[in-house]
């Protein structure tokens, strides 16, 4: 059992990400309905039961466990799960522990996620206008999510900025949010929207602008050369000539990067999902519930790890959505 996890297309498994919550503190128009119907915390793993489940993935060959969410830093206790994650960057056998948060409890967690050794941080943030953030996230508070990025680069953590790409409502920040965090030496990527859940009456269509497109404007400004370099997720970057910054670019729809995906998905209920753009999922938590041997649960990470598909079939091509996932992001884990 000790053989590392391949799937049927050759590609080593070595990424995990972990929702440890549904809940969130902010209600993004892109991930979620603004009246959400959230799971009951008894369906959730406990974080004891969390522990187990990323140590077992951890003696299968994963090599960097990301906590998401949700909001990840909402979860009670979560600095726990944290601190007990630290042991396996001590031995070695993990090589990163990270986060993807929106901010706004950072100015709380950022030294305590610093010393269970966490050093980098992604943050969600996707305008510096305080009225079209409280219009993205329906909640505002974005002094507070500035706060918590300060708090984290005073801990030392490395803080990279994720904005998701949003037609007709960020497309006039794209070089003051590029400046802003030249400023700030941090790196920024930009993400295309991704059809995942019904958001109520939100406009998928409308939503949606092309990274081609965007990679075009930053050119009439900057001077870009694309990077080799990959940082084990799905990110393409190139570095800006004039600034010497990292610009990331996550194109699931106008370029597909599936043929090195590295990484599986858990949610908090314990379902593992092998693709971000498919439904097939694998229940890992009869698995764990059923013995306090871990072998159970690793012949059933090992059995659902087959079933990974080759890639997902997200498409807005002819201006109608292809590859709709029916579960929201918050659930899947951002």
């Amino acid at each position: 059992m000790t053989a590392p996890l391949i799937d049927p297309f050759m590609r080593a498994i070595t990424y995990l990400r972990v929702s440890v919550t549904d809940r969130c503190d902010f209600r993004c128009v892109y991930c979620m309905a603004e009246n959400m119907q959230f799971l009951p915390k008894k369906e959730l793993l406990t974080l004891e039961e969390l522990d187990r489940m990323c140590s077992t993935f951890i003696n299968l060959g994963v090599e960097k466990l990301r906590i998401t969410g949700g909001e990840p830093l909402v979860r009670r206790g979560i600095l726990q799960f944290f601190e007990a994650m630290s042991r396996h960057l001590d031995s070695g056998a993990l090589k990163e522990l990270t986060l993807t948060t929106n901010g706004s409890q950072l100015e709380k967690y950022a030294s305590a996620l610093y010393a269970a050794g966490v050093r980098r941080v992604n943050i969600s943030l996707d305008t510096l206008d305080e009225d079209k953030f409280a219009r993205v996230t329906r909640w505002g508070r974005l002094p507070q999510v500035l706060r918590g990025i300060d708090a984290a680069q005073s801990a030392g953590l490395r803080v990279k900025i994720n904005t998701v790409a949003l037609k007709g409502f960020n497309e006039d920040e794209i070089f003051t949010l590029t400046r802003w965090c030249a400023e700030r030496d941090m790196d920024l990527t930009w993400i295309e929207v991704m059809p995942m859940g019904d958001l109520g009456g939100e406009d998928r269509i409308g939503q949606y602008w092309a990274l081609s497109e965007l990679r075009e404007t930053l050119a009439q400004e900057y001077t870009l050369v694309d990077l080799s370099e990959r940082t084990g997720g799905p990110a393409r970057y190139v570095q800006l000539v004039e600034t010497g910054q990292k610009i990331g670019f996550i194109t699931p729809l106008t370029h597909n990067f599936c043929e090195s995906c590295n990484r599986v998905r858990l949610t908090c209920t314990g379902e593992l999902f092998m693709c971000l753009g498919q439904e097939d999922n694998a229940d890992l938590r009869s698995a764990l519930r059923a013995s306090e041997d871990d072998s159970v649960l690793e012949a059933a990470i090992r059995e659902a790890i087959t079933h990974k598909p080759k890639g997902h079939d997200f498409d807005y091509s002819r201006q109608e959505i292809k590859g709709q996932m029916t579960r929201h992001m918050s659930h899947t884990g951002g």
